[in-house]
């Protein structure tokens, strides 16, 4: 976007929204009722901040559909509280057993350092896929066919021992 020296942006769940996947009724939701965008932005000096911020806000398949606040930072201000690539995330599964029974399974995710947390899984799923070779398995794999224990550096004697 001309005028635009840096910027980053957030995705926020919507906490109402939570509540209500959370509550079992597997509510159908609009995108704008699933989360909001928070854009931290370094203007060039002299940019046209409304233009920088209509540009975004109506940006199609990124943030036109959400609820997007643009806020105008300094690049001191954008380095020192914005740079860490932070990352999170929750994927909520709702369903019935047997007779009905509500359940609920949540997976969460909250990284100071995307970049480092991506290499390092990419770098597990590298030891899993060498040690599979070892015992000669071969051919494409997907990350459902990879066991949990082979994604450590630790022996299955010593995962059963830290971690049951």
């Amino acid at each position: 976007i001309a005028g635009v020296k840096n910027a980053v942006q957030y995705t926020i769940p919507v906490e109402s929204a939570l509540q209500r996947v959370r509550s079992g009724k597997n509510p159908e939701l609009s995108t704008s009722e699933k989360h909001i965008r928070e854009c931290y932005v370094v203007a060039e000096e002299g940019a046209d901040r409304e233009a920088i911020e209509k540009a975004i806000v109506t940006m199609p398949d990124y943030f036109k559909d959400y609820k997007t606040t643009v806020n105008f930072i300094s690049e001191e201000e954008l380095k020192a509280r914005h740079s860490g690539m932070p990352h999170g995330g929750l994927v909520i599964r709702t369903g019935t057993t047997g007779n009905g029974t509500g359940q609920r399974m949540e997976f969460s995710l909250d990284l100071e350092s995307n970049p480092e947390f991506t290499a390092s899984v990419i770098l597990a799923y590298a030891r899993a896929i060498a040690r599979m070779a070892k015992e000669g398995q071969t051919g494409a794999r997907t990350v459902f066919d990879i066991p949990f224990g082979l994604l450590s550096p630790e022996s299955p004697e010593e995962l059963r021992k830290i971690i049951l």
